[in-house]
């Protein structure tokens, strides 16, 4: 089925309230096999499917269990108009998913924002993850330094300069990749919509905490991409990961942004599911 916003739809599962608010998490399901849940990045009309459809048909055709949701305020899932949203609050959703299906024993992969959801998520709950592929994930530096990032520093301009739409959306974007031209036309016409339904609390500072100091704690195969050319994630992020994770490899990658997945597709497919199957 299609939906109005030109991403497909997927399925929907109700989960806990949040606030006394209903939630719903919207999400795609493909292959079987052991389960990989794809968790996206913030950003205005971000989705699971946008940030994805060029990895988890691949993954799911390498004989894995693709779950790629929303996570709660993106995408097609609820999005409460909270004062604020914390990684809490996202990691509510993705445990709200993993219980609902009955799911042990996943791997978590997540790029930026996802990537500090699925680091919360296996510090919270670590009988619940078997492996973390992370891409220039959050979570390992203090907001200041986040902030001070020209690609952030960016978004939050346009976000109050009052542009909408696809203007605003690929001003916003431009910035995430190394070679600019790979942001089409189809992607911005995907996430527009969206952007329009979010709240202000996702075009606002997220609260998620700096976790380095807890990285020792991780048990599970560790497994990892940086753009060199992040202008959102600071690449010095890799030796955080690499100095606290008990067992931790990187890969770093040349011109090539916050988006590894979209500039280097072959590469981050083909990576990842050799981790999987040799680890």
């Amino acid at each position: 089925m299609q939906t109005s916003y030109s991403i497909p739809e997927g399925h929907y599962l109700d989960i806990a309230p949040v606030a006394g608010l209903p939630q719903r998490v919207h999400y795609h399901d493909m292959g079987a096999g052991e389960v990989v849940i794809f968790l996206h990045g913030a950003g205005g009309g971000a989705s699971g499917y946008s940030n994805f459809k060029g990895n988890y048909p691949v993954f799911a055709q390498a004989g894995y269990r693709t779950l790629v949701p929303d996570l709660l305020g993106y995408g097609l899932s609820s999005k409460p108009d909270l004062p604020q949203y914390d990684l809490d609050f996202f990691i509510h959703g993705v445990k709200g998913l993993v219980d609902g299906l009955g799911l042990t024993q996943v791997t978590l992969l997540g790029n930026s924002l996802g990537g500090a959801v699925a680091l919360g998520y296996a510090l919270a709950y670590p009988q619940d993850v078997s492996r973390l592929i992370l891409m220039a994930p959050g979570g390992v530096e203090d907001l200041d330094t986040y902030l001070a990032m020209p690609g952030i520093a960016n978004m939050f301009e346009i976000y109050k300069s009052g542009k909408t739409g696809a203007e605003a959306m690929r001003a916003v974007m431009t910035m995430q990749l190394f070679d600019p031209s790979l942001l089409s036309d189809e992607i911005i016409n995907e996430r527009a919509p969206i952007a329009a339904t979010q709240t202000q609390a996702a075009r606002s500072v997220l609260k998620v905490p700096n976790m380095t100091t807890q990285l020792h704690a991780l048990q599970c195969p560790v497994f990892g991409f940086w753009g060199v050319n992040d202008l959102f994630n600071p690449v010095s992020g890799s030796t955080k990961l690499m100095e606290n994770c008990p067992r931790a490899r990187m890969v770093l990658v040349n011109r090539c942004g916050h988006w590894v997945q979209v500039e280097h597709r072959d590469l981050f497919n083909r990576s990842c599911i050799d981790f999987l199957q040799k680890g």
